[in-house]
């Protein structure tokens, strides 16, 4: 049996984190390495989808889902626009294997990065 995600052991408790909005599907949080003046993540809450492409295959309504909560986000963190970023793989920077979505938003500019 595998160590549960850290995503996992945040939403469980078990390690501090702020769960800054929850659906029945979906938590978001805030990025702990900020690359703009808003980051977030939304995650869910599953662990079944390592990344994007096995959520999109696996279950595409909770990937349309996981978008629409991102730009509610946005709406409530910043002014509505944001830039909605996958890291898909080790070599692309994806560093916890859970699917996860990073929300940038406020002040982007055309050489923000996402690590």
């Amino acid at each position: 049996m595998t160590e549960p995600s850290i995503f996992t052991r945040i939403l469980n408790g078990d390690v501090p984190g702020e769960i800054i909005a929850s659906t029945g599907k979906l938590f978001a949080i805030r990025d702990i390495s900020p690359q703009a003046p808003v980051h977030l993540l939304v995650i869910p809450k599953t662990e079944q989808y390592r990344d994007v492409t096995e959520l999109a295959a696996g279950d595409p309504e909770l990937l349309a889902e996981l978008i629409a909560f991102a730009g509610e986000l946005a709406g409530d963190h910043a002014d509505g626009d944001f830039r909605l970023v996958f890291n898909t793989g080790a070599n692309a920077g994806q560093t916890v294997f859970h699917v996860h979505a990073h929300v940038l938003a406020g002040g982007l500019t055309e050489t923000s990065l996402v690590a």
